[in-house]
This record gives structure tokens, C-alpha cells and sequence, in this order.
């Protein structure tokens, strides 16, 4: 993994974060602009922390530190991501989901009249996870389903990593 652990290809050496935190998953690198929070990249564990450089990327940190000691946490962020009307509407059923539960792909597809892949492509291009929780989204069967733009690999154990701290 020598860069973002997702399908972006981001070379962190180059990529402005203003801060960068420890998950047990991986690093969190946090954008931010203005006083919006824009983007959470999953970085490799071996990145180099980053300490918040600006008064709202400390307070991305600390709701992501409350996140990690306590999944039911909820958050409390101005979110700045672009996306097509149907993202932006998949993401908001999405934010609606509760820490500790799951929705199929199928089931948020119904609600808001789509298809379940067109769904998925929407989860993959979250570029805020965590605060929007795709990770809770799963197939129909109950399986995983993808993560990240992927089916199986790193990205998938860190979908099972959330899951799991979800379900404590």
C-alpha cells in the first residue's frame, strides 16, 4: 500500500490534510475548507499523524476519536460534497441509518426509487465515510457487499472492522 488504501491513487506525500489521525483501520486523513469538512481519506497505517492544523480539523479529530471510543456517537459537522442530485439523495438515507444497524443496498434503493448498484456507485464515491456511514450498507443476502469501490481486500476488512465496533 504505498497510497490511499481506497481506488483514488492519491499520493499522500503531495495532498494537503489538515490533519491526520490514528484509527485502528487506518490513518484518517482529514480535508477540510473553510468550515466545511470536504473529505476523510483512508490512509496505510504506517502515514505519518498529522496534527490538526486548523480549529475545524480539531474538531473533525475529536468527533472521530468520540466515534472510535464510542460508535454511538453521533455527529455534528458541516459537510461540504459534491455529487449528482441522486448521491446527494442516497447519502442522506444513508446519514439516517443508526449506528448499530444495516440497510441493503436493495432497501435504500426502494426508498428513493433507484437500483440497488446505482447505490453502490453512490456509496463508492462517499468521499466523507464514517460521518456518512456506507459501511453500513450490505447486500441483500446479508453479506458485506463492496466497500470502497471494491469486492474483496483491505477495503472489505475495514468495512467488517466498523461493523464490528458498531454491533459492541
Amino acid at each position: 500500500m504505498k497510497e490511499s488504501i481506497n481506488n483514488q491513487k492519491i499520493n499522500t506525500a503531495n495532498t494537503c490534510y489538515q490533519a491526520k489521525i490514528y484509527a485502528p483501520f487506518a490513518v484518517l486523513g482529514i480535508r477540510t475548507e473553510e468550515d466545511w469538512l470536504t473529505e476523510i481519506d483512508y490512509l496505510p497505517l504506517n502515514t505519518l499523524l498529522k496534527s490538526p492544523i486548523t480549529p475545524l480539523a480539531r474538531e473533525v479529530c475529536a468527533q472521530l476519536e468520540a466515534y472510535l471510543s464510542d460508535p454511538r456517537y453521533t455527529f455534528d459537522l458541516s459537510l461540504h460534497i459534491s455529487g449528482t442530485v441522486h448521491q446527494q439523495r442516497v447519502w442522506e438515507k444513508i446519514q439516517q441509518i443508526p449506528s448499530g444497524q444495516t440497510c441493503s443496498y436493495a432497501e435504500i434503493a426502494a426508498k428513493i426509487h433507484s437500483a440497488p448498484r446505482a447505490v453502490g456507485r453512490a456509496c463508492g464515491a462517499n468521499k466523507i465515510p464514517i460521518v456518512i456511514p456506507c459501511h453500513r450498507i450490505i447486500a441483500k443476502n446479508g453479506g458485506l457487499g463492496g466497500f470502497m469501490n471494491a469486492r474483496e481486500g483491505e477495503p472489505l476488512e475495514i468495512k467488517r472492522w466498523l461493523l464490528q465496533h458498531e454491533s459492541i
